[in-house]
Order: structure tokens, then C-alpha cells, then sequence
């Protein structure tokens, strides 16, 4: 997307905008002069998450526009209200509100952590609701008001609640501050929008989630949805109360060639859809005409080498629910690998819980497992480095089932 120069002179306050999304929104507003803050808490380099807010506010500086890098944790409303007050110092007022600043942790209610559950409860829903509060006075001044959450849309479909409950209402929490600021800001022409990837981005966290190949096989550039923020932030007239999807904001925008956004232009059939998405067709819920669990097993025969064992070393286990629930394990560690029906969850390096239809769609390519996993279809405890190879694996016995 050309930058129009819209937002030359005007003020961004990005919360967790030293890497990621948040930073190239940053990029994409600073080429056309704007002035940024960095509000982010990481000053020292993390050694799997590049980048800090001084390096962020140095690139910012060579795209051409202005940078203050602001130390802030979104838990800690004197370090917001410190930050807001060096911006208002140092460029005269705040018209852009960008809430990034997000913690995840896909678990389930008995796996999480109370401590988890307020880390994301407080960055997510009250770290958002907090920034906005405090840059509310200067946002009621500006000719050009805005607040983009990166949150989803509100999506009530149980999956989204049964799997990973805790992050999913601190997300939707991030959420429901636009329906509720939106309406309640209104007499002050503040606008306030929601953005979300229709895919996995590709971002130092996804990598940490799903490995730098996984990231990049599935994901597209961050660089999307800060072209999609753009034209929210630029259009005139200006939309407010909407939960926007970046590709669908393209679209609106002109752009009909996605493939730009793409780590590799030769790869785009493994395109994961985002958390809250429903996908189109929903292979998983329906009833596999002759699908048996056992006979995805059996078909193993022939496939299992000597040579596949050692370029492996793991065992998996798969606990199947549902009408052919049972438990079953495959060992890729010993001779020339074995398969069968037991419970080998003490030696497993990876444990895998399905459903028998999830399972069965998987192997005959059906269903992409990283699309189960995000979904909540498949869940997943042990070595995850180790649990993805086994995709390769599925590959083999897609032409077999």
C-alpha cells in the first residue's frame, strides 16, 4: 500500500511496539512523518525476541519519521502516565492510540497458571482498557481521533472458549473496550476500531510457538496488517465500532494480490487461519465415511523404516475420544519402528489428543494439523519441536489412506 503522507505530523502512542505488528504499524506510519511512541518494556535485547524500543525508535528515525522510545510496562499506570506525559512534551498531544501489547498462553483452564491468567487479564484487557483512559484527555483534543485494538472479533462459537478460555476472554476483553468505547467516545469524534489477521503472521513469538520454519510456512508479513492499519487510520470518512480482517481491509483498499504478504511467493496452500476464525467447510465436524482410527495405523505397514526411526528418535502417543476413543502410541526410537494399541505416555516425547475424526482427517489430508492445533482440536503437551515433525510423517500416508 502507497503511503499518502496522511499521517505526516500526527502522534502514535503503540503499546509492545518494539517488535512484531506493533512495530511495523509503527514503520508504515512513520514514512509518511509521523511522530511515534514506543511504549514497550524491553530495553535489552531478549535472546529469541530481537529487538528493543531503542532500536525500534531508531528505525522509525530512518523511515523518516520522529521517535520517543518510552519505557513502559501496560501493567503499571505510573509508567502510562509517564510515557503519555514525555509525548505530550516532547510532540504537543496524542491522536492515534494503537493497543498491541499482548500476552498468550493457549492452555487449558486446569493447565493455566493463575499466574498466567493475570499476566494476559492484565496486559491484554486491562493494560488496553488503561492506555486508552489515560490518553483519553488528549485524544478528546485532536482533529483526528483514533483507537485500533489487535484484537479479534467476537466470535461465540464454544471451541473458542472450551480450548483456551483464559487467553480467549482476555482477548475478548481487549475486544469489548471497542463496543464499549466506541459508543460511549463518540460525542468526541474519537474513532475506535478492531484489526486482526485472517492468518498467522509471521513474528518472533509465532516462531517461539511453532519454530522459525513453521512460522514462515504458515504465516504471512507482519507488514499486512500494517498496510491494513493504514487505510483504517487514513479513511475518510472515518469507520468506527468495526472489527476489521486485514486481507478484507486490502480488498476495501484496492489491493487484490496478497501474495506480496507472503514469506514465500511459492507457498501459500499451508496458510494457517488465525485464533477466533471459523474456516470454510470445517472438515473436522464431519462423520468420515469408513474412517477408522485403527486402519490410519495399519497403514503405517510399509511406511516405517530403519532410516525414518533414526531421522525421528521420538515416541508419540495419541489419546482418541470420541466413538473410537482409545489410546495409542507410535515409537520412531527403537529398530525399524512399531505402532500399536497401549499407553506409552512415561517414554512419549510428544502426546497428541484428539478427536477419532480430527485424527483420521489429519492423515488423509483432510484437515492441516497445525489448523487442529490452533483451533483447539488437537491438543498437544511434550517436546512441540518434536510434535511438529510429525507432519512430514502425515504426508507419507496421505497417498496411502
Amino acid at each position: 500500500m502507497i503511503n499518502t503522507g496522511k499521517l505526516a505530523g500526527k502522534t502514535l502512542f503503540i503499546t509492545g511496539g518494539s517488535r512484531g505488528i506493533g512495530k511495523e504499524i509503527a514503520l508504515k506510519a512513520a514514512r509518511d512523518g509521523a511522530n511515534i511512541v514506543v511504549a514497550a518494556k524491553t530495553t535489552e535485547p531478549h535472546p529469541k525476541l530481537p529487538g528493543t524500543i531503542y532500536s525500534a525508535v531508531k528505525e522509525i528515525e530512518e523511515a523518516g519519521g520522529k521517535g520517543l522510545a518510552c519505557v513502559v510496562d501496560v501493567r503499571d499506570e505510573k509508567q502510562i502516565a509517564t510515557a503519555v506525559d514525555e509525548a505530550v512534551k516532547k510532540f504537543g498531544g496524542i491522536d492515534i492510540v494503537i493497543n498491541n501489547a499482548s500476552a498468550i498462553s493457549i492452555t487449558s483452564t486446569e493447565a493455566t497458571e493463575m499466574k498466567r491468567y493475570d499476566l494476559m487479564h492484565n496486559i491484554n484487557t486491562r493494560g488496553t482498557f488503561l492506555v486508552s483512559k489515560i490518553c483519553l484527555p488528549y485524544l478528546k483534543k485532536s482533529s483526528n481521533a483514533h483507537i485500533l485494538n489487535l484484537s479479534p472479533p467476537l466470535n461465540l462459537q464454544p471451541i473458542w472458549f472450551s480450548s483456551h478460555l483464559a487467553y480467549t476472554m482476555a482477548k475478548y476483553g481487549m475486544s469489548m473496550c471497542v463496543l464499549g468505547m466506541h459508543e460511549e467516545f463518540k460525542p468526541f469524534n474519537i474513532a475506535v476500531n478492531a484489526l486482526w489477521p485472517r492468518t498467522a503472521i509471521d513474528t518472533a513469538a509465532l516462531q517461539m510457538l511453532l519454530g522459525p520454519d513453521g512460522s514462515k510456512k504458515h504465516g504471512r508479513k507482519p507488514e499486512i496488517v500494517a498496510d491494513a492499519a493504514y487505510w483504517i487510520l487514513t479513511h475518510e470518512p472515518k469507520p468506527t465500532g468495526h472489527f476489521f480482517i486485514d486481507d478484507e481491509v486490502l480488498l476495501k483498499a484496492g489491493i487484490t494480490n496478497l501474495d506480496q504478504y507472503l514469506i514465500d511467493p511459492n507457498d501459500k496452500k499451508e496458510l494457517q487461519l488465525d485464533f477466533f476464525l471459523d474456516p470454510p467447510g470445517e472438515p473436522a465436524t464431519e462423520k468420515l465415511k469408513g474412517g477408522k482410527v485403527g486402519e490410519v495405523f495399519k497403514s503405517f505397514e510399509g511406511v516405517l523404516t530403519s532410516d525414518l526411526v533414526s531421522s525421528y528418535k521420538c515416541i508419540y502417543q495419541f489419546n482418541i475420544t470420541g466413538e473410537e476413543a482409545g489410546k495409542w502410541y507410535l515409537n520412531l526410537k527403537q529398530g525399524s519402528g512399531s505402532w500399536g494399541e497401549g499407553d506409552l505416555s512415561n517414554e512419549a516425547d510428544a502426546t497428541f489428543t484428539m478427536d477419532g475424526n480430527v485424527f483420521v482427517n489429519i492423515f488423509r489430508g483432510n484437515l492441516k494439523s497445525s489448523a487442529a492445533f490452533m483451533t483447539g482440536k488437537m491438543k498437544i503437551s511434550g517436546d512441540m519441536m518434536k510434535a511438529m515433525k510429525l507432519e512430514k510423517l502425515m504426508g507419507l500416508q496421505k497417498s496411502k489412506l
